[in-house]
């Protein structure tokens, strides 16, 4: 049974990106599989915890990351918001941009880069988290990697240990 006073904050990590030659960093786009990870890591959601609204790195392998899971989601699909912090984010800078989202927002989703995904996913997560979720979680935080945390208060106040794992997904495409 699902309480209802918790919100849920998914943690997502891009699906596999390219590394051309020439191509700065911030512009490398998905790989083929990186477009099937995003297409199914959306279509898990979309199962399980749909988000109310998105924080995306500005990246474009995230932004295309999240167009995919937004075609998946349908018209369920809020619409994504950039946030210049979460590129090359530090578990720090991921959680200060959870910390700015409205109290009204009830399953937030974060769509960045390693190894800032890992170690917030490792820094927010609760001694009473799922331990094969956190296994999952910190052994390797696949492409498209997806953790899902229950978070009991309000958003601004979550900083570290107060969140409890509930699952981890990673596609296998």
């Amino acid at each position: 049974m699902q309480r209802h006073d918790l919100k849920h904050l998914v943690i997502m990590r891009h699906g596999e990106a390219d590394f051309p030659r020439g191509v700065p960093d911030h512009d490398r786009p998905l790989m083929p599989r990186g477009a099937r990870e995003a297409a199914a890591a959306g279509a898990w959601l979309a199962e399980h915890a749909g988000p109310d609204m998105i924080l995306v790195s500005p990246a474009l392998r995230t932004r295309q990351t999240v167009t995919w899971v937004c075609s998946e989601l349908g018209e369920k699909a809020p619409t994504p918001q950039l946030w210049e912090s979460l590129y090359h984010g530090t578990d720090a800078q991921l959680v200060a941009a959870v910390n700015h989202v409205p109290e009204t927002v009830r399953t937030l989703l974060v769509v960045a880069h390693m190894p800032g995904v890992v170690d917030a996913v490792l820094r927010l997560a609760s001694r009473d988290s799922e331990p094969d979720a956190m296994m999952d979680a910190a052994g390797g935080f696949p492409t498209a990697g997806t953790a899902v945390l229950e978070v009991p208060g309000e958003w601004a106040l979550l900083d570290g240990a107060d969140a409890r794992l509930t699952q981890f997904y990673a596609p296998h495409v």
